[in-house]
């Protein structure tokens, strides 16, 4: 998982999504919008996760960058840093993490008093805020249940950003609430059994596994490869 400090030149190439929406990078991400869009031909995909087995495997960069593309798309989004433990969409973003999903969770602040218009037409950030003692607690709460449905309301399409699922429950937990879970593996670091351990706990939840995401593979276009169930 990205280092919680980090220079503001690497954030911003993160989403490269905005910055060169012509790259071949680029245009995987519309195809994983696509494949993802598909998935969901029996409802409207309104709620998803992203996930990875272990830390330092490409979620965050992944899900900046979906959220982008969907927004493109003229879709409302929202983008909710639900990582508590090492949160990285306020950097990625610049923007301010005083507030967010914690201070929601904890009746500090409502959700439209937390949540932050990015520079992106379309895309709002809820950041994590605050670090909380207990992420696993609040994220399996009533108040995330409401939380969730009252962002339904307002948004065409909620993302979650979320740690590790080999390292902590939490995005076990959160996949109960959500329609679908996205799982991110990277090329030459994640290992076959733990790619495998992290879709069995995956798969047990109330959400769809939609699909796996593996980035960093060696071709001569593409660094980012999606494939389907």
């Amino acid at each position: 998982m990205a280092k919680q400090k980090r220079p503001v030149k690497q954030s911003i190439r993160h989403l490269i999504t905005k910055l060169n929406p012509r790259s071949p990078i680029s245009e995987q991400f519309r195809t994983i919008r696509t494949n993802l869009q598909f998935t969901a031909v029996d409802g409207a995909l309104e709620t998803m996760l992203v996930t990875s087995a272990g830390p330092s495997e490409g979620k965050s960069f992944t899900i900046a960058n979906l959220a982008v593309v969907f927004a493109q798309q003229e879709k409302k989004v929202l983008l909710v840093d639900a990582d508590m433990r090492k949160p990285t969409v306020h950097y990625t973003f610049r923007v301010d993490n005083r507030r967010g999903l914690s201070s929601v969770l904890v009746g500090e602040h409502e959700l439209d008093e937390a949540t932050i218009k990015s520079d992106i037409p379309n895309l709002e950030i809820l950041p994590s805020g605050p670090i909380p003692p207990n992420p696993s607690e609040l994220l399996g709460s009533n108040k995330m249940r409401h939380l969730i449905e009252a962002a339904k309301e307002l948004y065409d399409l909620v993302v979650f950003d979320t740690p590790p699922v080999l390292a902590v429950t939490d995005a076990q937990i959160l996949a109960n609430f959500v329609d679908g879970s996205l799982l991110v593996i990277r090329s030459k670091q994640t290992d076959q059994e733990s790619a495998i351990k992290a879709r069995e706990l995956l798969e047990p939840a109330k959400a769809k596994l939609l699909g796996s995401v593996l980035n960093d593979l060696e071709t001569s276009k593409d660094q980012y490869y999606y494939y389907g169930e």
